[in-house]
């Protein structure tokens, strides 16, 4: 349609160029387009139409000036669209005109082209030279965003960079990890499925296989995608595929139908309804262009006169196609009449169940709509002034396409209730609904919009859900799509040799360290005073362990310490009760009554080693058994020394014995004993004994324990015992010959002979036993020592005293000596 200003039109009305075979003879044919008709791409064209008789229309967009139009058929070809693109550069006037006054007819102020990316590639290389607008409708590549390279390239659809990451935020919303990819092998489908790859890879999710092909690829390239998706262990498929591609993979896969996918669509397919005839594809979802209402447009394009479509080859072959039969003096007719009817008028569009009938979900369609306003509204900015409350627009005005350029840059204006604006790529705002495809009551797949997805909003909140959605197969439980099953807590994933980093082996967490989420990556060490649980998922505080009184091991241990304990008491009273006979007297019984004593106290120390060890415990323990325990070795010492001076003493002019009376052998007990009091103190004012948590011992477990403080103070204390212990020996081995009836010397030996071989082997024992077993050998040490004691130098003085009274007499005593 001819205007004073035209605005041209690239559609893909047919999806298959016409092969032509060259014989080199007469002249090639101009390439042409073939098949049948795509009822979609047809309504975006009448959708151009109908925008431009709007606007011719408005008396307030290009008052007084008419709007025509150029149309044509890219047939989805790239060489198609070039050939076109040169001719809406060229103009159609037949002839030059020369002078002023130049013919306008011919004049493309902008173009509305192409329904893919790569035809609309290589129409913006064309035109660009010229300076010629170009807005897409449908062309997404985010590489025309690239303003070096296409500066004069426009779209009202949001750029594949956008739906990209819709679609990488859309499968890691529902937790897939491990799809398939299909895509066109063109601009749009190289370039969106690598934005998409790229963002899918921060998302952390893996590609089991990407694959590539072409509507024009031979079949058994296409077949070989289909067999990659049928064997594939992955549940989901994203397809970032062009219709028409898309159509010919969907028709190869139906004929062996694979297993049922979750399919993931771009906006090119997913929102297109001819494709609900795939029933395996039920619950696809995927991102589309927001649907919306064009008041007006289904009268438009359901008022089809005979005449009106008789006059267009376009729409007398849609006819021809939709309705099977033949209008008079067609082109198309000829040959025909054998297998199609004439056409009756009879023949009503409006019962017609096609895309191109259906308005209900006007999508591409109103970006189509858009693209057609901006480009009359750059051509109002430019020839058009307003004075006071009218606008004046000057038809005559010499306008070049340059012109339209700069202030379709410009443009925000706001039609039906959207907004349209671009930004410095040329880029609209990026809004999309998310669409599934679901059955209804009758069986039949519809789509449905389930959300919406706005890149403008924060992170994280980009998705807004409204309404549930239908999964593959129809169920409506989430499907799983992963290499592996998800590592549970307690267990960290361990990547797989040669494999994506979704495939992976779960391993248990190393001892003392819990993983407290599914598919942790690592494990992480509880804090020092905790230790997992059994599933290491969670850490627990370490059980505190110490020697406490309500353990077995501590009973027998306390039994044994209070038993001796009243052994010596008993022993002390049998003594005490038999003080005045021959066998105490004969004794020492001063002595005798002091190692009670001091057994006693070492019985009874035993039992400051047993339970939750605190600073006043770690004290008394140590110190406690040090001084008893010399004390009690000091007596033993000083019966030693009095049982060998008693001896000397007997042979003629030795009077040694007033040298080492009652009075001296006190004094060498409490000197004894000082020294070891001395060494206690500086001990415990240097450094004491203190309580520690034992964190090294067992990982598991905490050690409640002392802590010797100074190493050197406690090897002092143990070392002078011995020393004490070994010198006692040494001269009970001297005294050992002595009479039968001073034959304490013999139980002295025996007894030190015990004591020391108890206390040598202690050592060794303490440093290796682990735990509260260190504190468990102490107190046996102690209790097997005092228990050598008593039993050694008591036990058979006891049992004489007792069980034989007749040897307990001075003349029993005085017969063995003569003996």
């Amino acid at each position: 349609m001819d205007g004073d200003y035209i605005i041209g039109g690239v559609f893909s009305i047919h999806y298959i160029e016409k092969i032509m075979v060259h014989d080199y003879i007469t002249m090639p044919e101009p390439p042409s387009c073939t098949g049948g008709i795509n009822s979609r791409e047809l309504l975006f064209s009448r959708a151009m139409i109908f925008a431009i008789e709007e606007i011719n229309n408005s008396t307030e967009l290009l008052p007084g000036i008419r709007l025509g139009y150029q149309i044509h058929d890219s047939c989805a070809s790239v060489t198609m669209a070039v050939r076109v693109a040169f001719r809406l550069s060229n103009g159609q006037d037949p002839v030059f005109h020369t002078g002023d006054k130049c013919s306008q007819s011919g004049m493309v102020m902008g173009v509305v082209a192409d329904t893919g990316s790569s035809s609309s590639i290589s129409i913006s290389r064309i035109i660009s030279s010229f300076n010629i607008p170009q807005v897409s409708h449908f062309a997404t590549c985010a590489c025309l965003s690239d303003k070096q390279q296409y500066p004069n390239f426009f779209r009202t659809i949001p750029s594949d960079r956008f739906q990209a990451d819709a679609l990488a935020k859309l499968v890691k919303q529902f937790g897939w990890t491990w799809i398939g990819a299909v895509r066109s092998d063109t601009d749009y489908g190289n370039n969106g499925m690598a934005s998409f790859l790229k963002a899918a890879y921060r998302e952390g999710i893996c590609v089991e296989y990407s694959e590539a092909f072409y509507r024009n690829d031979p079949q058994s390239k296409i077949q070989k995608v289909a067999d990659a998706i049928r064997r594939s262990t992955a549940k989901v498929v994203v397809a970032f595929a062009a219709a028409a591609d898309m159509k010919v993979l969907l028709e190869e896969l139906a004929r062996d139908p694979p297993p049922p996918h979750q399919w993931i669509g771009s906006e090119s397919w997913i929102a297109d309804p001819q494709f609900l005839r795939f029933s395996f594809c039920v619950g696809a979802i995927g991102v589309g262009i927001p649907g919306f209402v064009i008041p007006g447009l289904r009268d438009f394009l359901m008022d089809l006169s005979p005449s009106e479509v008789a006059a267009s080859p376009i729409l007398t072959e849609f006819w021809e196609g939709v309705f099977n039969c033949t209008l008079e003096k067609s082109e198309n007719s000829v040959g025909a009449a054998a297998v199609k009817k004439d056409c009756d008028g009879t023949e009503d569009i409006k019962m017609l169940h096609k895309p191109y009938t259906d308005t209900s979900q006007l999508r591409i369609t109103n970006m189509v709509y858009k693209a057609v306003y901006a480009i009359a509204h750059a051509i109002h900015n430019a020839v058009c002034e307003r004075t006071n409350f009218t606008t004046q627009c000057n038809k005559h005005t010499r306008l070049e396409s340059r012109q339209v350029l700069t202030e379709l840059k410009k443009v925000n204006f706001s039609r039906n209730g959207y907004v349209v604006s671009f930004d410095a790529n040329g880029d609209p705002p990026a809004l999309y609904e998310l669409i599934n495809w679901q059955k209804n009551k009758s069986g039949v797949i519809e789509l449905v919009t389930v959300g919406f997805y706005d890149a403008s909003m924060p992170i994280g909140q980009e998705f807004r859900i409204i309404r549930n959605l239908t999964w593959m197969d129809g169920g409506m439980q989430v499907p799983v799509s992963v290499c592996t099953d998800g590592c549970l807590p307690g267990t960290h994933k361990v990547l797989q040799k040669g494999k994506p980093i979704c495939c992976y082996d779960c391993k248990p967490c190393p001892e003392g360290e819990i993983s407290n989420v599914t598919d942790s990556p690592d494990c992480f060490p509880c804090p020092r005073e905790f230790w997992p649980n059994a599933e290491k998922n969670t850490c627990f505080p370490k059980p505190v362990e110490f020697l406490s009184f309500d353990e077995v091991l501590s009973i027998i241990l306390a039994v044994f310490s209070v038993g001796g304990a009243c052994l010596a008491i008993i022993t002390a009273a049998v003594f005490f009760h038999h003080r005045t006979t021959p066998i105490v007297r004969a004794n020492n019984s001063e002595l005798s009554f002091l190692l009670l004593f001091s057994l006693t106290l070492c019985f009874l120390c035993s039992l400051t080693f047993i339970g939750a060890p605190s600073d006043w415990s770690c004290m008394l323990r140590h110190t406690a058994f040090g001084i008893t325990f010399v004390l009690c070795i000091s007596c033993v010492l000083g019966k030693t020394i009095v049982v060998l001076i008693a001896f000397k003493a007997t042979l003629p002019g030795n009077n040694m014995i007033k040298w080492f009376g009652p009075l001296q052998q006190r004094m060498t007990v409490v000197s004894f004993t000082f020294i070891q009091v001395l060494i206690c103190t500086i001990w415990l004012v240097v450094s004491p004994p203190f309580p520690v948590k034992n964190l090294t011992t067992y990982r598991e477990k905490i050690i409640l324990e002392c802590a010797l403080g100074s190493a050197v103070g406690f090897w002092a204390v143990l070392g002078y015992i011995g020393l004490l212990a070994f010198f006692c020996f040494v001269l009970a081995v001297l005294a050992r010959k002595l009479p039968d009836n001073f034959n304490e010397a013999k139980l002295i030996t025996f007894s030190m002979l015990i004591f020391c071989a108890v206390w040598i082997t202690f050592i060794p024992a303490y440093v290796s036993s682990p735990g509260k077993f260190t504190v468990a050998v102490e107190i046996f040490a102690i209790l097997a020592s005092s228990f050598g004691l008593i039993l050694c130098l008591f036990a058979p003085k006891c049992f004489i005293i007792l069980f034989q009274p007749e040897k307990n007499t001075k003349k029993h005593l005085m017969k063995k000596n003569q003996l």
